[in-house]
């Protein structure tokens, strides 16, 4: 785990970036949690089919969305 000076330090290194540079880390990052999450998916449902894992990961992801937008 982090400490929470390597936290701080991480955090004032993002708000070092231009807001250029920002977007495309939060895309990045996104994109990792994303893949993590499959992964994951993967591990616990490694039987299912490819088309039953896609409906699977879809279903599960759709419960991530924020619906206040």
């Amino acid at each position: 785990m982090s400490s929470k000076k390597e936290h701080e330090a991480y955090l004032q290194a993002l708000k070092n970036l231009g807001p250029e540079k920002r977007l495309l880390k939060a895309f990045e990052l996104s994109e990792l949690t994303k893949e993590l999450f499959k992964q994951g998916l993967k591990k616990r449902y490694p039987s299912l089919s490819d088309e039953e894992f896609r409906k699977l990961y879809l279903k599960e992801i759709d419960k991530c969305h924020n619906l206040n937008y």
